[in-house]
């Protein structure tokens, strides 16, 4: 992987592949060990050349098998798939065949004068047990790689009758094959917690996003069910007076009208109070968002929110709406601030910004000019506000908005008449949970 892709990838990716690769590189650390220690001249001197030749073949091939033997362990220890049966019998074969070569060349070359033969031996089993460990138990693994390692030191003894070769090939078969073990088990266990980590925040960004669309259904069940009821019964006698002649049937339908007018504003209220909740809601619910997403999320100056008047009220509630899309959908943050300060004097204005860390390089450029900021743009500009967006110092990204507050009469302010503008009151704090939690799941 280049470096770019790295600063790129996101911190479960990069957990993944440094879990892997410190794997495989104990892996391909074994292998040239083996394979030099098989080569040196007491053996090149004794042993033949194709003998060798084998064993170095077997080396390089059993490695290579256990690199796949561990790729599919670990996706069987996630519970992705399952690693078919003849890839381990095809790894146990060629450990079992590599430990017979090295065996063959000590008995050749003199099983004192073989250098460091217990390690070369060790080297062996390390690769295929690096990936076996994954797919049994625990105890199922030390049993068997006690057995192993008794096979391999009576197989010394025989050869050697040497009890100090025999016990340095036991510490170094059991040492080895339960060290990897150990190591495998934890790192796969480790990486198995980071994506069960990751999930569990996915779900509960789900959870929030059903929550608030129970909380509209709700509020849109309470707003039409009586006057859907009362809509039917209304048209079912007007019906019946029709039928009959009777004049009464146009005063009835007058009245369905009327109800069908009245329903259609409560509808626009609900509608207009979930799309456009106050600023002080978007930023409760974006910092919850947030932080169920993982990032350490800061509001600063919240509480001026409550002066400002109702035009600039709704347009910075935008802004937080989609900067807090923006920090879930590129880059991979880890803490944001979001700041409101009213800036007095004569050029009077409220300024939000909006700061993250974890950008990456490729999507810096692609946010300034994404089409949700030129929506932004286009809101703020009923305001007389201006929007920037771009990359800060330190590998950051900052938006800021300003918009110009007004003076006299016409600044109203947004708490003086919010019961006016958004009659949906209840549960204001996750009015913002739809839009940023639906990015986080269109993002995965």
């Amino acid at each position: 992987m280049r470096f770019g892709k790295w600063r790129q990838s996101s911190a479960l990716e990069r957990v993944d592949l440094y879990t892997r690769g410190t794997i495989y590189l104990l892996v391909w650390v074994a292998v040239p060990v083996m394979i030099a220690l098989s080569v040196t001249r007491p053996v090149r001197q004794h042993a033949p050349a194709a003998l060798i030749a084998a064993v170095v073949l077997l080396a390089l091939a059993q490695g290579w098998w256990s690199i796949r033997l561990i790729r599919g362990a670990f996706l069987q220890y996630l519970g992705v798939e399952d690693v078919p049966r003849r890839r381990v019998a095809v790894g146990a074969a060629l450990t079992a065949a590599l430990l017979v070569g090295l065996l063959a060349l000590g008995r050749i070359s003199g099983m004192t004068e073989y250098p460091m033969l217990t390690t070369a031996l060790g080297c062996a089993t390390l690769p295929f047990f690096c990936g076996y460990a994954l797919l049994v138990p625990a105890r199922t693994a030390v049993r068997r790689i006690l057995a192993i390692a008794a096979v391999v030191c009576g197989a010394v003894w025989l050869l050697s009758g040497s009890v100090g070769l025999t016990l340095s090939a036991l510490i170094g078969q059991t040492f080895a094959g339960c060290w990897m073990a150990l190591t495998a088990r934890a790192s796969a266990w480790v990486l198995g917690v980071m994506y069960e980590l990751r999930e569990a925040r996915d779900i509960e960004t789900r959870l929030a996003v059903a929550e608030e669309r129970l909380r509209f259904g709700r509020d849109l069940h309470d707003v039409l069910g009586r006057n859907l009821a009362v809509v039917a019964l209304k048209s079912e006698l007007a019906v019946q007076l029709a039928r009959r002649g009777r004049p009464e049937a146009v005063e009835q339908m007058i009245e369905v009208q009327r109800i069908a007018q009245e329903s259609q504003r409560e509808v626009r209220e609900v509608v207009r109070g979930y799309r456009e909740a106050g600023l002080g809601a978007e930023l409760a619910g974006a910092q919850g968002v947030l932080k169920a997403a993982g990032i350490d999320c800061r509001v600063l100056g919240a509480e001026a929110a409550d002066a400002l008047p109702s035009a600039v009220h709704a347009a910075l509630g935008w802004v937080v709406r989609e900067a807090a899309t923006n920090v879930l959908r590129h880059g991979d943050a880890e803490r944001c601030t979001i700041a409101l300060r009213v800036r007095d004097g004569a050029g009077s204005a409220a300024v939000l910004t909006v700061e993250n860390d974890g950008v990456r390089p490729s999507a810096a450029p692609a946010a300034s000019r994404g089409s949700g900021l030129v929506g932004l743009r286009e809101r703020l500009s009923g305001v007389d506000g201006v929007l920037e967006a771009g990359p800060a110092q330190g590998g950051r990204f900052r938006l800021t908005a300003e918009v110009p507050l007004p003076t006299g009469a016409e600044a109203e302010p947004a708490a003086e008449n919010a019961a006016e503008e958004n009659p949906v009151e209840e549960n204001k704090a996750s009015q913002a949970g739809e839009p940023v939690g639906t990015a986080r799941k269109d993002n995965r």
